[in-house]
């Protein structure tokens, strides 16, 4: 099942990279679309949660 984070400020490709980097710590499988301001996770409600917790924690705001 595939879930859409909005990352209202994922605003260019360093930001792209830095949640790039701090999901590929996690079993999350994901797909960063920077154009779009979303996380695309490939998972159940579980991986989605983790997926928007590290996201959270590395200052970004997910909705």
């Amino acid at each position: 099942m595939k879930s859409i984070i909005m990352v209202s400020d994922m605003n260019c490709a360093n930001c792209a990279k830095k949640i790039q980097n701090a999901l590929e710590d996690t079993r999350v499988k994901f797909e960063i679309k920077l154009a779009d301001k979303i996380v695309v996770v490939d998972g159940d409600s579980d991986m989605v949660a983790v997926a928007k917790k590290v996201i959270n924690d590395i200052g970004f705001t997910t909705v």
